[in-house]
């Protein structure tokens, strides 16, 4: 599922300013999260900035809301990098599971940031840019469909995941992969919940790095 990785694209604005942020074609983009995000100071901040900088170009708008409580945003960071050395589960698969949960519960930031990421991986951007409508697209494999369906089913309340699509899942990939996925798109729930909660969107990496608007939801109006 990988394809050939390109050099890594950076969102093109690189200062960051906690209550607006001037987009690289001289606008305003306003902050709308219900916590304002904070002032990034320190020695810790200064490293934390030319950090994600270097990789990103831009520190996302959710650090800063997250750097009120840095204990809470350096254990985030520990666990998404701990979950990002797994192995046993093809990346592709577990990088569309997240991107499915952020379409489901509406975190635009999740769905936007890692779009953006499968650019910079070598992952299918075609098919990533389908993931909010993959029940009608036909750019998927039956085992991607089931994966995108493990997402969703896990992300309901009460879960709705069901004995036979558990057994397709471990038939193809095996225990340690299933387990994987699982605790993958666990994260993910967890991540966008709380983003949607404090009010964090998109910062538009994608967009910045020229990829095409994402698919639409069905039944999602148009922000335009």
């Amino acid at each position: 599922m990988s394809h050939p990785r390109p050099g890594r694209c950076l969102h093109g604005v690189t200062t960051y300013q906690p209550v607006g942020t001037a987009t690289d074609t001289g606008g305003d983009m306003e902050h709308t999260t219900r916590i304002p995000p904070a002032e990034i100071t320190g020695v810790k901040g200064a490293l934390i900035k030319r950090m994600i900088e270097k990789k990103l170009g831009k520190v996302p708008t959710a650090v800063g809301v997250y750097w009120h409580n840095p204990k809470v945003l350096f254990a985030s960071f520990g666990l998404g990098g701990k979950l990002q050395k797994w192995d046993a589960c093809d990346e592709g698969l577990k990088s569309f599971a997240h991107m499915a949960v952020a379409s489901l519960v509406g975190c635009t930031w999740c769905l936007d940031f890692n779009y953006f990421e499968t650019r910079n991986k070598g992952l299918d951007v075609e098919k990533a840019r389908e993931i909010p409508r993959w029940r009608e697209a036909d750019v998927f494999t039956p085992l991607e469909r089931d994966v995108l369906e493990y997402a969703e089913a896990m992300s309901q309340t009460p879960p709705t995941v069901t004995d036979e699509l558990v057994d397709r899942l471990h038939a193809e990939l095996g225990p340690a992969a299933v387990v994987e996925l699982t605790s993958v798109i666990a994260f993910a729930n967890m991540s966008t919940r709380g983003n949607v909660a404090l009010g964090i969107e998109s910062d538009g990496f994608a967009a910045a790095c020229g990829l095409k608007p994402l698919a639409e939801r069905p039944g999602v109006a148009s922000a335009s």
